[in-house]
């Protein structure tokens, strides 16, 4: 098999496994760089478009909940208008200071050793916010408090750090304002869809005259992959959560930025 078709491949897998659960997509496709021997700068415009491909797994699995916001916000119910102000609220933050710090944030993008340490005291957060975080009674993101929906927002632009996790800060920092773990992982699914177009826009602007190591047929076939993957988390990700909680993904960022620390050092 050809060398770029198998890292398009392999790279469209681990977008599509990693992108809504909290490990951090960013940070395991870095990493997966590091480990290729691929040049990461050159598949940064793919590594973003091809998260539009998970962001399309959303829209298909919760058609009927976007089906309905639009039928209410049409029909100016309240529960429909709440939902579109908890996810404008929660979005705000990281697009505006994205936007802002965009260069700063690039500065960090493919650093292996960030993204490792990332990855290792983000599983200790998860471990203790799991153990300590009150519980919530909230029956879906309308019923989320407009404050705790921008404070959210704040939390997630901690994931603009490599290996911090976009569905890991948003879940983690609604679970320690109380928002109830199933709802909380939903809301971090809707927030995805404003976060990743804009910053898919801002990539696609920036780099409109070249798409790097990709080719357009290439970054069609990680798109492909990555929806089909992620179709198959998602679903697998909320029966986990609603059975045992955020635990096991804490254990699993802690081994892997253990190992990745002990591998950057060796190496």
């Amino acid at each position: 098999m050809d060398a770029t078709l198998l890292t398009i491949i392999l790279l469209g897998i681990v977008e599509g496994v990693t992108e809504f659960i909290p490990v951090s997509s960013t940070g395991h496709l870095i990493l997966a760089g590091a480990l290729l021997g691929y040049d990461e700068a050159q598949w940064a415009v793919f590594n973003v478009v091809i998260q539009l491909g998970a962001i399309l797994a959303v829209i298909v699995l919760y058609w009927r909940t976007f089906w309905a916001v639009l039928v209410g916000l049409l029909g100016m119910k309240p529960e429909a208008w709440r939902f579109l102000r908890n996810v404008v609220a929660g979005f705000l933050p990281s697009g505006v200071i994205g936007f802002l710090l965009i260069k700063r944030i690039e500065a960090l993008l493919g650093n292996p050793l960030v993204v490792a340490w990332a990855l290792l005291l983000g599983g200790i957060a998860i471990l203790v916010i799991e153990r300590t975080a009150p519980r919530g009674h909230e029956k879906g993101v309308a019923d989320i408090a407009f404050w705790k929906a921008l404070a959210i927002g704040f939390i997630q632009c901690l994931a603009m750090i490599p290996g911090v996790s976009r569905s890991g800060a948003t879940i983690l920092g609604g679970l320690s304002l109380g928002v109830e773990r199933r709802t909380a992982a939903e809301f971090s699914f809707f927030l995805a869809i404003p976060t990743m177009l804009g910053a898919t826009t801002l990539e696609l602007v920036k780099h409109h005259d070249s798409l790097g190591a990709a080719t357009p047929a290439g970054i069609a076939v990680g798109f492909v992959i990555s929806f089909l993957v992620a179709l198959l988390v998602i679903r697998w990700f909320i029966g986990i959560v609603t059975s045992r909680g955020f635990g096991p993904f804490g254990w699993y960022r802690i081994l892997v930025g253990g190992a990745a620390l002990i591998w950057l050092m060796l190496r």
